[in-house]
């Protein structure tokens, strides 16, 4: 059986950067052409030329190789002719295969905002259209609002459609731009277009306003069109456009599609797409949706010890999709709601030996749920989980001792008269036997501790020089003034490894410091630092 070609239009670098608090520099998005060209994708929106100088700058910029670039601008304005229009001549000037213009297919915006007659806007479209087709461009119209132009004037609607495919463009698009359209409405509506326009050359652009954008992209699809717009992640105005990292996997995994449908993405593509999703916040700077579907860190997690059970028979008992696919993991969390099976494979996955008769094994399980119950969240905190383990095992070594710690907080005026708060830490260790006493400034109480207790460590002194601490989120369990506090430590180091660690007390400073202690440990485990002397004894039986 033949299956027929879907094409993948991604303007993350168009309609994605309006998301509020996106901001791309001309770096990320040479960058960002350079991970979809990678992807997959058939078309990379770059941008409005002649918009912003970044926009102009990247489209003079070394960009995708096999992905067709595409540029954005607007049909011609009305009262002039296409080569008088300097916003349509800039786009056809910059350096794209592809030209993609937004015109207005909802009869009240051609009224009120274009203030022009109806005929006048069909008239655009069609002279955009044979202006950048006679340059040699590959052209699409997206219809702005078509769903809502549609069911206001379904005859106007389509005839912006007919008007722009009759003129030449490869494709026409019809976008719900206030992502506002159901399904069901989705559905019939692209299947009267469909019965206008030959669906190999219709487009969706779906919005997420109504969390449908995925959804309703799915619908254009089964209904007739063969193009699909999203973004990376969801990016977009409001609450975001169609999500190409869902559609992806759905369009390469689920037999509905795959069997009828074939797209430019890889099996080895698809099985880098968590990784890549994740790169991309990070680009962002903003922290990954962990329940995001495929690609998110909780897509493939199971908590319930029954599922768990299942999932370790048989991973098709509660997985829609095999993990590794999209380049994810299984993950069965240990929690007061996990048995015996979880725990087995979160030992496993963190490289900790256990046999399931082992008698302690039973009393770590116990210890979890003990300690879950506390507030400790091990499910987010890897590296304390593991120690807690080989611990429970005897498996850690005695590195080092905490005697005491303190911590000051004084708010003064420095030698120049201004006023600022400053945090002081003291803290002494035991290495060895030898009590070593540090102490250090930082820009808070927590900050100022670290420093300290990494500022000397002895003979491990060498093994902790790159660790650094790269994030701290703190949670209050319970409301009041004996609050229970829970903080979440994440540590990196040279290697570009990366772990997480956990303390629970009504102290923060203590939940904190617990913290801060689990990672230097970790550490020094993860760097095979030697036993301390204390632990050397007890080996001997001394």
């Amino acid at each position: 059986m033949t299956r027929e070609r879907l094409y993948l239009f991604d303007t993350t670098l168009r309609d994605g950067a309006q998301t509020a608090g996106v901001d791309f520099t001309l770096q990320d998005k040479i960058l960002v052409a350079r991970l979809l060209d990678g992807l997959g994708v058939d078309y990379v929106e770059g941008g409005f030329p002649g918009a912003n100088p970044t926009d102009t700058e990247f489209f003079s910029a070394p960009r995708t190789a096999r992905a067709r670039f595409t540029a954005f601008g607007m049909t011609k304005r009305a009262g002039r002719s296409a080569s008088n229009d300097p916003g349509l001549q800039g786009v056809l000037r910059a350096e794209a295969q592809a030209c993609c213009f937004v015109a207005k297919s909802w009869d009240f915006h051609v009224v009120e905002a274009l203030g022009i007659s109806l005929e006048e806007n069909l008239g655009q479209i069609r002279e955009t259209v044979e202006a950048s087709v006679a340059a040699g461009r590959e052209t699409m119209i997206d219809c702005e609002h078509f769903f809502d132009g549609f069911k206001a004037n379904p005859s106007y609607a389509l005839a912006c459609l007919e008007a722009a495919i009759d003129a030449g463009a490869r494709w026409a698009v019809m976008c719900d731009t206030n992502g506002g359209t159901t399904v069901e409405e989705v559905a019939a509506i692209v299947a009267r277009a469909a019965g206008v326009v030959p669906g190999e050359r219709l487009g969706i652009h779906a919005h997420d306003d109504m969390g449908l954008g995925v959804a309703n992209s799915l619908a254009a699809v089964r209904a007739g069109a063969r193009q699909i717009q999203g973004t990376l992640n969801g990016l977009g105005e409001r609450c975001g456009n169609a999500n190409l990292t869902t559609l992806i996997p759905t369009l390469k995994l689920k037999p509905e599609f795959a069997e009828r449908f074939e797209i430019a993405v890889s099996d080895e593509a698809l099985a880098s797409l968590s990784q890549l999703s994740r790169s991309f916040d990070e680009l962002l700077n903003r922290p990954a949706n962990r329940y995001a579907p495929y690609v998110g860190v909780n897509a493939f997690a199971t908590k319930a010890g029954i599922h768990a059970s299942a999932i370790l028979k048989n991973p098709r008992t509660y997985e829609h999709v095999p993990p590794e696919s999209v380049g994810n993991r299984r993950r069965l969390l240990v929690s007061d709601q996990g048995g015996k099976s979880n725990l087995l494979a979160e030992l496993a996955r963190v490289g900790v030996e256990a046999d399931r008769g082992d008698p302690r094994v039973d009393v770590l399980l116990a210890l979890v749920k003990e300690r879950e119950a506390q507030g400790y969240a091990y499910e987010g905190a890897d590296a304390s989980f593991a120690l807690l383990a080989r611990r429970a095992l005897g498996r850690v070594p005695d590195y080092f001792s905490v005697e005491s710690f303190r911590v000051m907080v004084e708010r003064r005026h420095n030698a120049v008269g201004e006023l600022v708060t400053v945090s002081e830490a003291v803290v002494k260790v035991v290495v060895d036997g030898e009590p070593l006493i540090t102490a250090a400034e930082g820009i808070g109480p927590v900050n100022a501790l670290d420093l300290a207790l990494r500022k000397d460590l002895g003979r491990y002194q060498p093994f902790i020089t790159d660790l650094k601490l790269t994030d701290y989120k703190v949670r209050i369990l319970n409301g009041g003034t004996e609050a229970i506090t829970r903080v979440l430590i994440e540590s990196t180091d040279g290697k570009g490894e990366s772990w997480t660690t956990v303390g629970v007390s009504p102290n923060i400073i203590d939940a904190s410091f617990e913290a801060l202690v689990d990672s230097v440990t970790y550490k020094l485990l993860r760097a095979g630092a030697p036993a301390g002397a204390s632990s050397l004894a007890e080996a001997c039986g001394a």
